[in-house]
């Protein structure tokens, strides 16, 4: 075995184990090899530097030294310890690392401080520390980022099983089962924003979204064909609802019909697809259709793609026959092995077509339980063939929605959750009950994810496969409430769920929710495009944006939107709500235009038209028109209006960001506000000079 130990990027030292061929730098792996590191890694090659120095005293081995933190690599025994700004942020434990046939482990002392968040999806609380995750486990909802807000980060590289041991068994360790030939560990140092960033850089980023996908989607009804979910979009536009986009249920709009080797439209569904877009189109609307890389088992063109080998195949080498599924309106099918060359780029192609038909967005679920027998034809089994097909599927589904526009740009509407999620758009939320526990448990979903890199999660208001009953008026509009202020939300077309279901005076709130979801449209997307930037989520939780601020920790359904706006939702009945203001920066309450000073707590009496929102100190908030639909905007005049919470000091996030905050001695000149409403916070003067604005403090 050959150990390999190297500086990859400021912050971020890789740690490969195995084989001397595997891990020498200079031998390239062959063709599978490579198709899966271009899944896992958007850049392999290392672009870091470092300072090597011999251990000092007693013990013998290296020092790698990057600024401020540095990599100890002691041996006999072997042990490393990873230190930032002078103290010791991770070691390893006792047992080091060990190999027993496939299966490597190794593990890390935790102090008694840690917190460990990350690693995928869960509703309840959001540090993972006591939990065992396994990367496979379909209900574990697995990510493959680990970080403490103690200044570490864990990021396994592989496609095979990895199970991670949160001091689930011993409380002092955090111990790693790896099921691969080799052993890749990455190790982090740094805030958590700065791992985010690393690690997006290393793993990929998400691309941008459309203008329209940031409008408000309706979710078609189970009961309603897509003429009658055009209906109720015209009753959206009467009742001067605003909605952009269409979420049609499964099944999968288009399949592989009898004889032909591409999908096709479901002609019982859509037989005239041209006049189904129309339909939508004529209301300013776009659709959203579901899709699934299979063949239905009874259609004649299965023995066609299983004599092409482009299905996956079982134990005998026959195409496997999965059982129905919604997307395949519950019939058997086989599923196009997307490992294999043609028959992904047929696939994807067709799609690239739709597109150009004008579908708007496809969403995909395929994130199948497969068993351990399947095969594919680049020898993909067990785990990593379950982590590997649904990130080939949404890969191949937005490289044809984003075709060659540059900056990529579009969207794939999924739940499925693999190592490279966080380079594609949107994910959709979970399925939760309609009560005040539903709507915790798709906001800690929201937290969680995005601290483990992903992006965006696109909340349901409610969910229409379950009782209704208990969604008063006052959890529909504090639902509503959080939604707006998040990456963006879904009207579930269940009469009960509906706006119209409701009195008058919740409708009227309804409305002016939803004028701010449009008026916040720059500010959310700007957020998403600054992802692709910093690997930052939209929803930020306190731990990932206040990691020094202990007491922010625990106030763990309040959340930072953007790096500007810290949101408080309402968790509970009653106008009362308590919020937690972190220390070290000052806070504007948006509703009252007061300022408070951090480090406090307050409690704050809230009307269902309003969520206690502040803005941070030394930010701005870019604001846009109100509009019934995204069409509505001018693409020379996306923005209305500034708020200002103190003195700016920060570049405002916005969407095709122009406007730059320039230090002055005094004072600060902000270029690209021509033509804007201006509302200063207390204690400035706006003094206006064409496109420049001065802002100083009132004299």
């Amino acid at each position: 075995m050959r150990l390999v130990v190297e500086p990859h990027a400021p912050g971020v030292f890789r740690i490969r184990c195995g084989r001397p061929d595997a891990v020498a730098a200079d031998i390239l792996p062959g063709a599978r090899a490579r198709a899966h590191a271009e899944v896992l890694l958007a850049r392999p090659e290392a672009i870091g530097e470092a300072i090597l120095e011999p251990l000092k005293g007693a013990l013998k081995g290296w020092r790698l030294v990057q600024g401020d933190v540095s990599l100890d690599i002691s041996v006999n025994p072997f042990k490393l310890h990873l230190h930032r700004l002078g103290k010791t942020a991770l070691t390893l434990c006792e047992s080091g690392v060990a190999r027993s046939e496939e299966l490597w482990s190794l593990g890390f002392d935790l102090k008694r401080t840690d917190k460990i968040f990350g690693l995928g999806e869960t509703p309840g609380d959001l540090d993972r520390r006591g939990e065992t995750i396994v990367s496979d486990a379909p209900d574990h909802r697995a990510l493959p980022l680990a970080w403490s807000p103690n200044g570490w980060g864990v990021y396994v590289n592989t496609l095979g099983r990895v199970e991670h041991d949160l001091g689930a068994e011993s409380a002092a360790q955090y111990m790693i089962a790896v099921e691969d030939e080799t052993l890749d560990v990455f190790i982090f140092a740094g805030e958590p924003t700065e791992i985010l960033n690393q690690y997006t850089q290393l793993t990929g980023r998400a691309g941008q979204p459309v203008l329209w996908s940031m409008g408000v989607w309706v979710e078609q009804h189970t009961s309603h064909n897509a003429s009658q979910t055009a209906e109720l979009i015209a009753e959206f536009r009467r009742l001067s609802l605003a909605v952009d986009g269409v979420l049609l249920l499964p099944p999968a709009a288009w399949t592989y019909q009898d004889s032909k080797l591409l999908p096709e439209w479901d002609a019982e569904r859509f037989p005239s697809p041209k006049q189904l877009l129309a339909q939508f189109g004529k209301h300013a609307t776009h659709l959203c259709m579901h899709t699934i890389p299979a063949a239905l088992v009874e259609s004649t063109i299965f023995a066609e793609l299983e004599d092409r080998g482009w299905l996956l195949v079982g134990e005998s080498g026959e195409a496997h026959v999965f059982a129905g599924v919604p997307a395949t309106q519950g019939k058997p099918f086989g599923l196009l092995d997307l490992t294999h060359r043609d028959a992904m780029k047929t696939w994807s192609e067709r799609h690239r077509h739709l597109a150009e038909e004008g579908v708007g967005a496809t969403a995909c679920d395929v994130q199948f339980d497969f068993p351990d027998h399947i095969v594919a034809r680049g020898g993909e089994s067990g785990a990593v063939l379950r982590s590997l097909y649904p990130a080939l599927a949404r890969r191949a589904l937005f490289d044809a929605a984003a075709g060659h526009k540059v900056p990529p740009e579009g969207v794939v509407f999924s739940s499925d959750l693999f190592a490279g999620a966080q380079r594609l758009l949107w994910q959709s939320a979970p399925r939760v009950p309609n009560t005040w526990g539903g709507l915790q448990h798709t906001l800690r979903t929201a937290l969680s994810i995005g601290a483990s890199g992903i992006p965006v999660q696109m909340h349901a208001l409610g969910n229409a496969a379950m009782p209704t009953a208990d969604m008063t008026p006052e959890l529909y509009l504090r639902w509503l409430g959080m939604a707006v202020f998040s990456a963006n939300l879904a009207f579930q077309a269940h009469p009960d769920l509906l706006p119209t279901a409701f009195d008058e005076a919740t409708r009227a709130h309804v409305q002016s929710w939803l004028q701010w979801r449009y008026r916040l449209i720059p500010y959310v997307l700007g957020a998403i495009e600054d992802s692709a930037r910093t690997g930052l989520p939209v929803q930020r939780s306190m731990a990932l944006s206040f990691p020094a601020d202990a007491e922010a920790q625990r106030w763990d359904t309040q959340y930072m939107l953007g790096p500007a706006l810290l949101v408080a939702p309402a968790m509970k009945p009653g106008k009362e709500i308590q919020v937690y203001l972190p220390q070290g920066d000052a806070w504007w309450d948006l509703n009252t235009g007061w300022r408070y000073e951090g480090g406090t707590t307050w409690t704050v009496s809230c009307a269902l038209d309003a969520l206690p929102v502040f803005g941070r100190e030394g930010h701005m908030l870019c604001l846009g028109p109100t509009a019934s639909h995204t069409g509505e905007f001018n693409s020379a005049r996306i923005l209305d209006e500034v708020w200002m919470f103190g003195m700016p000091v920060h570049n405002p996030v916005v969407m095709r960001n122009k406007i730059r905050v320039m230090q002055m001695q005094g004072s600060s000149y902000i270029k690209g506000l021509e033509g804007l409403r201006i509302l200063p916070s207390e204690g400035l003067e706006v003094k206006r000079r064409g496109a420049e604005v001065r802002i100083s403090r009132a004299r």
